[in-house]
C-alpha cells in the first residue's frame, strides 16, 4: 500500500511534510518512489532531488484515469516505499464528467484505492480541529482517511488541546510538527524556487529527515507505505534510435513531465541536453529542438548575453530545424522579454511578438482542438493541456495552432506555427497521445 499526503487546503505545509517524509525514507532506502497529483513541475523537482528517482505526475485530465492507474503501478515496481503528494485541498478539483472534485487528491485516492494522510494547519486552532477532521473524514466515505498530521503546533499545552479535541474521533495522529522557522523554502511568482537554485538544499534535506524522524509516528506509518509488487508492462514499446533531440535543460528551462522524456526515448530519440544559459554551442545534427517551460524571465539577461548560442539557434531554426516550444520556450523564441523589473532583453527574434511580464496569472486546464494549420493533431482531435504563466504576448498570432476551451466554455485561439516552429503556452502531457510527438519528429515543415 502507499499513502497520499493531502491538505485540508493549500498552504498547510503538505509539501514540506512530504519532503520530510521522503527525506527520512531516502536516508534509509534507495527505493523510494514519489508521485505528485496535478500538473505541477516544481514540487516534483524537489521529490526527484530527494529520492534520486523521477517523480511522476498523476493527472486524469491531462491523461486519463486508466493512465493514472497504469503509471502508478508501473513506476511503483521495484520501490520499497511509495508516497503521493496531493494538490490544493483534499477535495479541490474541477467539475467534469459528472464529478465536482475531478482530478482532486480525493479523486486520485479513489482511483488508486489508497489511504490518505491529512495534514492540518493547527497554528490558529485548538478545539475546532476536531470538527475539521471529522468533516473531512466523513465527507466522502469512499476516501479512507488513515490519520492526521498536526502541523505548526505551538507548545505542549497546544498539543494537548488538539489531542483532546481529536480523541472522540478515533482518528490516529500520525505526526506532530512543531512551529519552526529554521526551514523555509523560498518562492517567487510561479511557486517554489526550483532545486537547482537552492544551493543549501542538501543541508535542508538532512534537517527535514531529522525532523521527520522525531515528528512522525513511524510504527503506524510504515505498514501504510509498503508498496505491492505487481509486474506491469511499460506504457509504450521501444523502437531503435533514429532521432537526435536537443533539449534545453538548465535553470531557465526545466519544466518537464518525465513521462514525456521517457516517451521520446521510446519513440527512438537520443536526448541531448544543453544549456541556453551557459553552453556556447548548440548540439550538432539535431532532428528536433525541444524548448520547455521554465523561468526565462528570471534569466533574461544572461540568455540575451549568450550570443553564440543565440545566433546558432537562430540559424538552425531558420534553416528548418523542427522546434517544439512550450510556455517559457515560446517566450525565448519571441523578439524580446520585458522582465519583472521592467527591463527589456532581446531573445531569438523568431516569432513576431514581444513578451511582457505582469501581475495577472493565467492558470487552468484547456481543451485544445487543432486549427487547420496544425500539423500534429488531426481535425476534430482534442487534447487537454494546462496553462500557468504571468506573461502576455503583445501581438496576436497570425498562425494559431489551437482553439482553446477552458472549463467554463470560454474559447480563444492560441499558439504559433511559423516555418519549422511549433510553439504554444500550452503544457501538454503526451502520454495519452504519443502519436502527437511522433508526428512532430517525422514532420518536414516548410
Amino acid at each position: 500500500m502507499t499513502i497520499i499526503i493531502a491538505g485540508e487546503r493549500s498552504g498547510v505545509g503538505k509539501t514540506t511534510i512530504t519532503l520530510a517524509l521522503l527525506s527520512f525514507l531516502a536516508r534509509h532506502s534507495q527505493k523510494v518512489q514519489s508521485f505528485k497529483v496535478g500538473p505541477d513541475y516544481i514540487d516534483p523537482m524537489f521529490h526527484t532531488q530527494v529520492t534520486g528517482r523521477a517523480c511522476r505526475n498523476l493527472d486524469p485530465i491531462l491523461t486519463s484515469p486508466d493512465y493514472v492507474k497504469h503509471s502508478f503501478a508501473y513506476h511503483s515496481q521495484g520501490a520499497e516505499y511509495s508516497v503521493i503528494e496531493g494538490v490544493m485541498g483534499l477535495f479541490d478539483g474541477v467539475s467534469l464528467q459528472g464529478k465536482t472534485d475531478y482530478a482532486s487528491t480525493a479523486h486520485i485516492a479513489r482511483i488508486l484505492d489508497v489511504p490518505v494522510v491529512l495534514v492540518l494547519d493547527c497554528s490558529r486552532l485548538s478545539g475546532s480541529v476536531g470538527a475539521i477532521a471529522q468533516g473531512y473524514a466523513n465527507f466522502d466515505p469512499r476516501v479512507n482517511i488513515a490519520g492526521v498530521v498536526l502541523n505548526r503546533v505551538g507548545s505542549d499545552r497546544h498539543l494537548q488541546l488538539l489531542k483532546t479535541a481529536l480523541e472522540p474521533l478515533n482518528l490516529p495522529i500520525l505526526g506532530v510538527f512543531r512551529r519552526q522557522d529554521k526551514i523555509k523554502l523560498r518562492d517567487r511568482h510561479l511557486g517554489l524556487v526550483p532545486t537547482e537554485e537552492v544551493a543549501s538544499f542538501p543541508k535542508i534535506q538532512e534537517e527535514l529527515a531529522s525532523i521527520a524522524q522525531d515528528s512522525l509516528n513511524w510504527e503506524q506509518l510504515f505498514p501504510l507505505l509498503d508498496t505491492p509488487q505487481m509486474p506491469v508492462s511499460s506504457l509504450w514499446e521501444t523502437v531503435p534510435r533514429q532521432f537526435r533531440v536537443g533539449i534545453a535543460r538548465d535553470r531557465a528551462f526545466n519544466f518537464y513531465y518525465q513521462d514525456n522524456l521517457d516517451l521520446l526515448e521510446h519513440l527512438g530519440c537520443e536526448l541531448i541536453p544543453y544549456s541556453p544559459l551557459e553552453d556556447t554551442n548548440l548540439p550538432p545534427n539535431l532532428d528536433l529542438l525541444y524548448l520547455p517551460g521554465g523561468f526565462p524571465e528570471v534569466f533574461a539577461e544572461p540568455l540575451a548575453q549568450n550570443q553564440k548560442i543565440v545566433k546558432q539557434t537562430q540559424v538552425a531554426i531558420q534553416q528548418g530545424l523542427t522546434t517544439y516550444a512550450e510556455c517559457g520556450g515560446l517566450m525565448y523564441l519571441c523578439q524580446s522579454i520585458t522582465d519583472l523589473e521592467g527591463e527589456t532583453w532581446e531573445m531569438l527574434g523568431l516569432l513576431p511578438t514581444h513578451v511582457t511580464m505582469g501581475k495577472r496569472l493565467t492558470l487552468g486546464y484547456r481543451q485544445a482542438t487543432p486549427l487547420p494549420n496544425n500539423p500534429i493533431l488531426k481535425e476534430n482531435q482534442r487534447i487537454w493541456g494546462h496553462e500557468f504563466h504571468r506573461s502576455q504576448l503583445q501581438e496576436t498570432s497570425s498562425s494559431p495552432l489551437y482553439s482553446l476551451c477552458d472549463l467554463y466554455q470560454n474559447q480563444t485561439q492560441e499558439g504559433w506555427n511559423i516555418g519549422s516552429i511549433y510553439a504554444s503556452y500550452l503544457h501538454i502531457h503526451w502520454g495519452i497521445f504519443p502519436h502527437g510527438l511522433a508526428t512532430i519528429l517525422k514532420s518536414k515543415w516548410c
